[in-house]
């Protein structure tokens, strides 16, 4: 009798319960909040207090924060990816394959909107995640949004030209474009960069790959493409129209010709003629920002980690194109010149 007295209990308890609605809901509702704490904010807050930015990641500046905003507000992630994979085919795009660390110091843009990784799914365009080592020039960015076909001329990405404005006499605080005539379309007086436009670029040149701590392991580039080997191959196999197109053209463009005001011309170039060397490698390998009247080169060689052999398809595609009949020169040469550089550089 007890046990049947006890079952009679617990059922009319549970059918007190499950007709009470305010019982009902508010164990729904703790049960639902103890879920949440459970599954979601407390692994939230570990994942928070476990994860932090690499040691050399910079958080984004004010103009570089409001450059973000306008690059989501324009469509750009549409056709940029920001993830580099860990397959050789996305080498080129860094130094190495993208880790959970990268995008630890993405953080809420406020208390209602959470951050954008960016990471996109589709590369149209070239991937961004080291564009900022890869090309920090900003004239070259600035000339880039105005109309990409003046840098780029097959580039098939969207002028952004409601980022600029004319101004018959711009100021000394003015960021003035070095616009070919043929694509001012009969406005008057200078290109002049908004604010907005350079918010954009500073947003562009802070999208660097952070170097990984010391100790911790690089991931590694798979399924390599079968290919000449980087180091010790003959440079006469080295394709330096090819090599010039992936690292030089943007700039210094198809014809070597590069565009007034903004990159040299290589063509008839004393540099690229000369006798000096040790100054044709330094200014590949380390930059050059000498020339007030054009926009700083960065150390491409170094950034791109060119060996020897590549540097030498370039600078003879250099040497000898475009009407230049300077003298080839070898890899031993090269290489001699690029190991003194560096000693200066370890010193």
């Amino acid at each position: 009798m007890t046990i049947k007295r006890i079952n009679i209990q617990l059922n009319t308890t549970a059918m007190e319960f499950l007709n009470n609605h305010k019982k009902l809901f508010t164990a729904a509702f703790l049960f639902f909040l103890l879920l949440t704490v459970c599954v979601a904010i407390m692994p939230a807050i570990n994942n928070q207090q476990r994860n932090a930015p690499l040691p050399g990641y910079t958080p984004l500046s004010d103009d570089a924060r409001k450059g973000k905003s306008l690059f989501v507000a324009n469509g750009c992630v549409a056709c940029h990816t920001q993830q580099v994979r860990n397959v050789d085919m996305d080498r080129p795009w860094g130094r190495r394959p993208s880790v959970a660390a990268d995008y630890a110091g993405m953080t809420r843009t406020d208390f209602w909107r959470n951050t954008a990784t960016l990471m996109g799914t589709e590369r149209t365009g070239p991937d961004l995640t080291d564009v900022g080592n890869r090309q920090p020039s900003l004239e070259w960015n600035l000339v880039h949004l105005f109309n990409p076909r003046i840098v780029v001329e097959a580039s098939i990405m969207p002028a952004y030209p409601w980022l600029f404005q004319f101004k018959k006499k711009p100021t000394e605080a003015d960021v003035v474009v070095n616009v070919p005539e043929a694509y001012l379309k009969g406005g008057e007086g200078k290109i002049v960069a908004t604010d907005e436009a350079l918010q954009l670029v500073a947003y562009l040149q802070s999208l660097r790959q952070v170097a990984l701590p010391d100790g911790r392991p690089t991931p590694e580039f798979l399924y390599a493409r079968e290919a000449a080997k980087k180091e010790g191959t003959a440079s006469e196999a080295m394709d330096g129209a090819l090599l010039y197109a992936t690292h030089c053209q943007s700039c210094h463009q198809t014809n070597g010709e590069g565009l007034p005001g903004a990159f040299p011309s290589l063509k008839g170039s004393s540099v690229v003629g000369g006798d000096n060397l040790e100054l044709y490698v330094d200014i590949i390998m380390n930059g050059y920002d000498a020339r007030p009247e054009y926009g700083a080169m960065p150390g491409i060689g170094t950034m791109m980690e060119l060996t020897a052999d590549e540097l030498t398809a370039i600078i003879n595609h250099e040497r000898t194109s475009w009407g230049n009949a300077a003298q080839e020169v070898t890899p031993e040469e090269i290489k001699e010149i690029m190991d003194f550089l560096a000693m200066g550089a370890n010193k």
